[in-house]
């Protein structure tokens, strides 16, 4: 493959300025973003382009022909095989070119710009009973055009077959920048086309010439099995009785033909039920083996997952209620879905199958999920199977894609599994197992470490024997993902010289100079070269204040990302919620660990992470340790962007603005000891206008009222309450926000938790550094940590619970303060001891220490719950919902409103005031808003409070509130 050399970009960078409405960048930061996908390679771009419109696509690539540049257009760049990394200009079709631009329920069509994501899609069309036919399980974050370049599949494909069967038109710019609308013609039409004297004239003159010359190649070269994703579809040109359709030529071309602005696609009904059976089996052998039976029953779609995929799912928070659904321990699940609008039929199928898999002795236990609720656990893991897989990784040893995408007949599935687990075992190799059965697709991730050079012949030599193996039983060596780098080596071989050399005209005729995403499918480089890993240097030496334990350390914690880019999700859970305000590759959570990554590979580490352009990367990146729990990965931002501040500070200094949020207890203590004047001057313009000035605080921001009266000093002041409770001590940890400014929260916890037994010990003295931690002050929030840590274990007696209410600083005892001070005996023993509020109270109620009143003023409210960013990341928001649950007479609904956006000190920052209000406007403000005013809106961190009331005008109340207003206090 051709590279580019840098001496072009300034030349072209200007070109592309002065030509075009989007954005234009070459820094380094940004083309090492876009240097890598998915997959296991990377290459760097000359540069990468942003077009808002059509008009500016086709300027790109005119502007890339006249300076002999490549081009590349990418979606998501969640390939697998490396079809979207290259030399050149990388086109980012998915930042502008989002819009649904028409949806025909009548003619079940839709009209979409490339960078629409399927489930963006799906939402559009479900009020009209329709879908997009292709199921991926990227399906929150994959572009249609993305699909459209890879041929996309997906689960539900036994039913709705592949992205090729529901593309009807493309709007299209070819490589010499002219454009065209590729839609089926009749001969008359062709022949009317091909009299151009343009480029597009010689595609309608030309592919019919070639099909011709090469009919038998054709006719015999292509695997028999349906399910093909690799090469270029000459079948569909050669088919007899059909229109001449370049549109449905071109998907699966991986933008080495043409780069798509619009398609026309078709939709399918959508189905208004949905049931699965879910098979436990002993072995992976036996899970595929009841796969015949599965089809008899006519199923929408049949799943395979392994143990190594359930016993990652375990590991994560995310997936923890999936453990509970489980019969026994099994070695592989088999997923079988059946769709359509009578449930009645539906379970009697369900039931058909459980019947036959007794009958022949397939499996030892069936679970029947008929209702949404039932299902969504199960749902949840099977589509992030990928993701749990790459969890695995350790250092440089991954799950690799480049035997995973092959696929036979069903009936050769079992057969042919355990002759390629054969060939993984003679080579020494594990890897995990899933996929779809039902249309003989496997996904199989070999382990693998390429900076060894032996690791890189075994990964040849076992695609090789693969590649040998599927072709013995007619199957595809690519059946949904594409050929790539990966794959595109063995196309000559697996179509034969012929076909092989046809497709290569076909190349030629689309792009004659060679510009379109040069070396997928043909003329390709091996399969090992332009990998990844061992392109990395060794990561230089670098003392760092929090302890990585990873490989590698900071860059390895950085580097376990893989890019396949559930952070750019945009309609769920709280990952990334900057990315999903500004939809900007780099304010992604893989951005911001490829920046980190590339500085951390630097010669000197330390004066990299000191950089500005890393820092604005670094930026937006709220802390709210969504990406811990929810990238399967787990990588945690908020850690390394921490410690990344804490480096700029040494070269730079520590701006005041940090200096002031990193002693906010002070602050706090100061303002509620002065209040109320404490509060008067925080509300004048002329102050604000001065805090803006000066400090950078928002002035439209309403700042905390201090308290005057505060958790201390009632706690000091009150009746004092006798020691040896029945369930011992218990210590309060009063933290530096709801203490000075809420502390009626801490009262009302305190009481409920005196009631159910317990002697509450007051921590008042002391700092969990939270504040500094968000700032970088990473040596000052290790001497609090420290002080806190030896004063609980001086002062509270061993093994007795600490508790709180506000969950960024109570989960930072069990987190950050372990990384910080990882040899601390007692850090690690306060760790231990941390538990939520709610869970105490919650073991109260169930044992009847504490009762609550049937006829409370909150029986027949709804409960709009909240969760905190930093719960859901450490622990989950299990334990909430279940103490709101005990409320008599309350429905409480948890919203999936992703992160308030107000996360600490970010909201109060002028220059992030915007973006968090952008970021609360997206689901949670609307949420709130929609609701009566009688619904409860209830939230537990001291941020969302002040974010729904700024946004809202809404008041919300802590958890352990509502349990005071509706305790029974005739019952001691």
């Amino acid at each position: 493959m051709t590279m580019i050399s840098d001496g072009l970009a300034p030349d072209l960078e200007r070109r592309l300025r002065d030509g075009i409405d989007g954005e234009v960048r070459f820094d380094e930061y940004t083309r090492h973003l876009f240097s890598r996908d998915a997959s296991m390679y990377a290459i760097m771009p000359l540069g990468v382009v942003f077009p808002r419109h059509a008009d500016d696509v086709r300027a790109v690539v005119a502007a890339a022909a006249e300076h002999g540049v490549p081009l590349l257009p990418r979606g998501a760049g969640t390939s697998l095989a490396g079809q979207t990394t290259g030399p050149g200009l990388v086109l980012d079709l998915s930042r502008h070119l989002h819009r649904i631009l028409e949806l025909d329920p009548e003619g079940r069509t839709a009209l979409v710009e490339p960078g629409v994501v399927q489930d963006q899609l799906n939402r559009a069309a479900a009020p009209h009973g329709l879908m997009f036919g292709p199921d991926t399980s990227t399906s929150n974050r994959a572009t249609i055009g993305g699909m459209i370049g890879n041929n996309s599949a997906g689960s539900g494909s036994l039913r709705y077959g592949m992205t090729i069967d529901h593309v009807r038109a493309l709007d299209v710019v070819l490589s010499d920048a002219t454009t065209a609308r590729l839609a089926p013609v009749t001969e008359e039409e062709r022949r009317r086309h091909a009299d151009a004297a343009t480029l597009e004239g010689r595609l309608y003159r030309e592919l019919p010439a070639l099909v011709r010359e090469n009919a038998d190649a054709i006719a015999d070269g292509f695997p028999r099995f349906w399910r093909r994703a690799g090469g270029y579809r000459l079948d569909r040109l050669a088919r007899e009785d059909t229109p001449f359709d370049l549109a449905e030529f071109v998907v699966g071309s991986e933008g080495t033909l043409v780069v798509v602005t619009r398609a026309l696609v078709d939709l399918v009904p959508k189905p208004t039920r949905t049931v699965i059976a879910v098979g436990h089996f002993t072995s992976v052998a036996g899970a595929i083996e009841a796969t015949e039976d599965a089809l008899a029953c006519d199923p929408a779609a049949v799943e395979l997952m392994d143990r190594t995929i359930l016993d990652l799912s375990r590991q994560k928070i995310e997936y923890a209620s999936l453990g509970t659904l489980l019969h026994g321990d099994p070695e592989a699940l088999l997923f079988v879905s059946f769709t359509g609008d009578d449930e009645t039929e539906l379970r009697g199928r369900l039931q058909r199958l459980a019947a036959r898999w007794n009958r022949h002795g397939h499996g030892y236990h069936t679970l029947q999920a008929v209702t949404p609720a039932e299902q969504s656990a199960l749902l949840k893991v099977r589509k992030s199977s990928l993701g749990l897989l790459m969890a695995a990784s350790e250092g440089t040893k991954r799950p690799l894609a480049f035997v995973e995408d092959t696929a036979v007949d069903p009936a050769h599935l079992a057969d042919y599994t355990r002759r390629f687990k054969a060939v993984l075992d003679r080579h020494g190799l594990t890897a995990g197992f899933y996929g779809h059965c039902s249309v003989g697709c496997l996904h199989v991730r070999p382990f693998l470490d390429l900076t060894d050079p032996h690791q890189q012949q075994t990964m040849r030599a076992v695609a090789e024997e693969v590649k040998d193996l599927v072709a013995e039983y007619g199957g595809v060596n690519s059946s949904e993902h594409g050929d790539g780098l990966a794959r595109s080596e063995f196309n000559r071989e697996l179509f034969g010289p012929d076909l092989y050399e046809a497709m290569r005209g076909v190349k030629r005729i689309f792009d004659p100079e060679n510009r379109m995403n040069p070396g997928k499918i043909v003329d390709s480089p091996a399969l090992t070269d332009h990998l990844r890993d061992p392109a990395l240097p060794p990561a230089p030496a670098l003392r760092t204040r929090l302890d990585f334990e990873v490989v590698g350390g900071m860059r390895g914690a950085a580097d376990r990302c893989m890019n396949i880019g559930l952070c750019r999700k945009a309609d769920s859970g709280a990952m990334c919620p900057s990315y999903m305000a500004t939809k900007n590759e780099e304010d992604s959570t893989r951005g911001r660990a490829g920046a980190l990554v590339k500085a951390l590979s630097e010669p000197d580490p330390k004066r990299a992470l000191g950089d500005e352009r890393l820092h604005e990367v670094l930026d937006l990146c709220l802390m709210c340790k969504a990406c811990k729990s929810e990238c399967p990965l787990g990588v945690d931002l908020a850690s390394l962007k921490a410690e990344a501040l804490s480096h700029h500070h040494d070269l730079h200094g520590v701006p005041l603005r940090s200096r002031v949020f990193g002693a906010i207890r002070r602050l706090n203590r100061l303002g509620s000891a002065t209040a109320p004047l404490s509060n008067l001057p925080g509300r004048t313009g002329p102050v604000r206008r001065l805090l803006d000035r000066r400090l950078g605080i928002a002035p439209d921001r309403p700042l905390p009222r201090f308290t005057r009266r505060n958790l201390v000093r009632w706690f000091r002041g009150r009746a004092g309450t006798a020691g040896g409770r029945p369930m011992g001590t218990v210590t309060w940890l009063a933290d530096s926000f709801t203490t000075y400014t809420e502390p009626e929260i801490g009262r009302a916890a305190i009481e409920l938790l005196e009631r159910a037994g317990w002697d509450v010990r007051l921590e008042s003295g002391g700092c969990c550094g939270r504040s500094s931690l968000s700032k970088g002050l990473l040596d000052d929030a290790r001497d609090k940590a420290h002080d806190l840590a030896h004063r609980l274990t001086r002062s509270a007696p061993p093994g007795s619970p600490v508790v709180g209410c506000e969950p960024s600083c109570v989960m930072t005892l069990r987190d950050e303060h372990r990384a910080l001070l990882p040899h601390d005996p007692a850090v690690q023993d306060i760790a231990r001891r941390v538990r939520q509020v709610e869970e105490l109270l919650t073991e109260a109620l169930d044992d009847g220490r504490l009762r609550l009143r049937t006829d409370s003023w909150l029986r027949g409210r709804k409960l709009l719950y909240h969760g905190h960013c930093h719960q859901k990341a450490e622990v989950g928001t299990a334990a909430t919902v279940a103490l709101l649950s005990r409320i008599p007479g309350v429905e409480v609904v948890e919203l999936d409103a992703g992160c308030c956006g107000m996360a600490g000190s970010f909201g109060f920052e002028s220059e992030h005031y915007d973006l968090s209000m952008i970021i609360g406007n997206d689901r949670l403000f609307p949420a709130i808003t929609a609701e009566p005013a009688e619904t409860v809106v209830v939230a537990s961190g001291v941020s969302c409070r002040q974010q729904i009331f700024h946004g809202t005008e809404r008041t919300a109340w802590h958890p352990v509130q509502l349990l005071r207003e509706a305790l029974d206090m005739d019952v001691s």
